[in-house]
């Protein structure tokens, strides 16, 4: 099972208290993960990722084994940790203005 972080946000429009846990299919990307977990919480769709472009929002990072991977490329496989559920995939609200 993978496990999926929001900010609080998302957890109350998911209407979610924790942590997500969602069975992803190899590989493990970006792309399978934002897909089973739209795909469980529908009411995120278009939150996290554009409708139509599935590119990720502005404001939104992807945090992973505590590196930013918010820039890489949707499908490449990652870590072997975030695969096991070891440690989860983080969505995180970023914060601007001045």
């Amino acid at each position: 099972m993978i496990r999926v972080v929001l900010p609080a946000h998302l957890r109350t429009l998911a209407s979610v208290a924790g942590d997500v846990e969602l069975d992803v299919r190899a590989p493990v990307t970006q792309r399978t993960i934002l897909d089973a977990l739209e795909a469980s919480y529908p009411m995120l769709s278009g939150t996290i990722r554009d409708h139509v472009t599935k590119e990720r929002r502005a404001f939104l990072r992807f945090f992973v084994c505590s590196e930013d991977w918010s820039l890489e490329s949707p499908d490449k496989p990652l870590p072997d940790e975030i695969a096991s559920g070891k440690e989860p995939f983080y969505v995180i609200g970023a914060i601007a203005g001045g």
